[in-house]
């Protein structure tokens, strides 16, 4: 697979594992770039494989996508599967949204909706635990496209909480690490969802689509910021500034 970016960290690419043939690794992957990693990008969903190692990169990175974790499609049973290299390699994760719930799934918790049917599509908020603000300080608000949520997985510390989902952030072990939001959307891929996705703002709880590019101006700088502390302490075990 072709490698972009060059590392200036001296270490291995960090894997980027998308979910649709146009998707893309948004801000996390430029910030990473950024910060001197190379990328390795694979679309399972493309018949790309997954490497049966992590020893030759610096992390992996899971993204979200329109599937579920429940799915019974051989690339999502095989990807949740594979995550037993991040973990008994103990190599730095990170799983966002559909990535996360992969990550869950894999630990033996369960990923469903809610009986009353409630979505999270737009700016909700979220609030730390004592364990996340320790580790550090907080957007208010966060940006989430999404219909299911999860437990929490046995041995997992919960890090931010929700109203609607209560699980929002959780790290497990040393290295592991699951959103249920997104903050790794441009503004160019926040108008591609409200465009594409617009079906979905039907649905109970969904905010309308003038309410996801509104709130992107009063809400996204901070999330930004968060994202890219956040990056430093999963991939360079920096430990940031406390709430």
């Amino acid at each position: 697979m072709p490698i972009e970016g060059r590392s200036l960290s001296g270490r291995g690419p960090i894997l980027i594992v998308l979910h649709q043939e146009r998707s893309s690794y948004g801000r996390v992957g430029k910030m990473l770039l950024e910060k001197g990693f190379s990328l390795d990008v694979r679309r399972p969903v493309l018949g790309e494989a997954l490497p049966s190692t992590l020893a030759d990169h610096a992390g992996a990175v899971v993204f979200g996508g329109p599937m579920s974790a429940n799915d019974p499609l051989d690339y999502v049973k095989a990807e949740v599967d594979w995550l037993r290299i991040p973990l008994k390699e103990d190599r730095p994760f990170l799983g966002i949204c559909l990535g996360a719930q992969m990550l869950v799934r894999h630990l033996g918790g369960k990923v469903q909706a809610r009986e009353d049917g409630k979505t999270e599509i737009g700016w909700y908020p979220i609030n730390p635990t004592e364990r996340g603000r320790l580790l550090m300080h907080w957007p208010r608000m966060v940006y989430h496209f999404h219909r299911e949520g999860f437990d929490l997985p046995r041995g997992a510390e919960l890090l931010a909480k929700g109203d609607t989902y209560p699980n929002q952030a959780f790290r497990y072990g040393r290295n592991a690490w699951g959103l249920q939001f997104h903050a790794e959307l441009t503004r160019a891929m926040m108008q591609r969802w409200v465009v594409h996705g617009a079906h979905r703002f039907v649905m109970p709880n969904a905010q309308q689509g003038r309410e996801h590019l509104e709130g992107r101006m009063l809400f996204d700088a901070p999330l930004k910021a968060w994202l890219s502390d956040f990056l430093d302490i999963v991939f360079e075990g920096k430990q940031a500034a406390a709430a």
